[in-house]
């Protein structure tokens, strides 16, 4: 589930394999990011406690049948509130951000709606690729997509942002393969668009 940006995977055979990704993982706290990243990472699940900086890890993964590696590296910042102002410094040249959010907490579903619109429309990520991870989507009580979608006024991100909704449960590694391979899509289309964009003007 995502805007028209994610859905097309065909120009990848035209894009160099510079596969090398700067992405930030964010979210509120408790919402599941730190067991994401080491889930990624270890491909098990790590018990984790709160983060009270940040994490930094690199990860190789295989996607969409490419013999070349794609490898990120991963910024795991912590989500508690008087954290999040820094959230930007980890963000500023990303690649993509990968933004967590707990499937079961609705109570919540408006607060992270109000940091995930900031931090994306921030002038310096205007444009960057949002992979929403919908995690704990294994428990009975979690929202559906649609109120997910609708919640987080994903639509409203704007045109500009490319975007995906992913299914996920980050203690099993449910869609989260799913998930990375939308956003290294979205990032590798992006790239091309900006180089093709570079090439135009070199031309005039």
């Amino acid at each position: 589930m995502g805007n028209g940006f994610s859905e097309q995977p065909g120009f990848l055979p035209s894009v160099p394999f510079f596969q090398s990704f700067h992405m930030a993982i964010l979210g509120l706290d408790s919402a599941g990011k730190t067991t994401t990243l080491y889930r990624l990472r270890f491909n098990e699940f790590v018990n984790t406690v709160p983060t009270r900086g940040f994490n930094a890890e690199k990860v190789k993964l295989s996607l969409g049948g490419h013999r070349t590696a794609a490898t990120f590296h991963f910024w795991d910042v912590g989500g508690q509130e008087k954290l999040r102002p820094l959230w930007k410094s980890y963000t500023r040249g990303a690649d993509g951000i990968v933004f967590v959010v707990d499937s079961v907490d609705g109570e919540r579903l408006e607060e992270a709606k109000t940091e995930l619109h900031r931090i994306a429309k921030t002038m310096e990520n205007l444009g960057v690729p949002v992979l929403v991870v919908a995690n704990k989507q294994d428990l009975r009580n979690s929202l559906t997509l649609a109120e997910m979608e609708r919640g987080l006024a994903l639509k409203e991100l704007g045109p500009g942002t490319p975007w995906h909704l992913q299914p996920a449960c980050a203690i099993t590694g449910d869609g989260l393969r799913e998930g990375m391979e939308k956003i290294h899509d979205m990032i590798l289309k992006r790239r091309k668009a900006q180089q093709q964009l570079q090439q135009q003007r070199r031309k005039r």
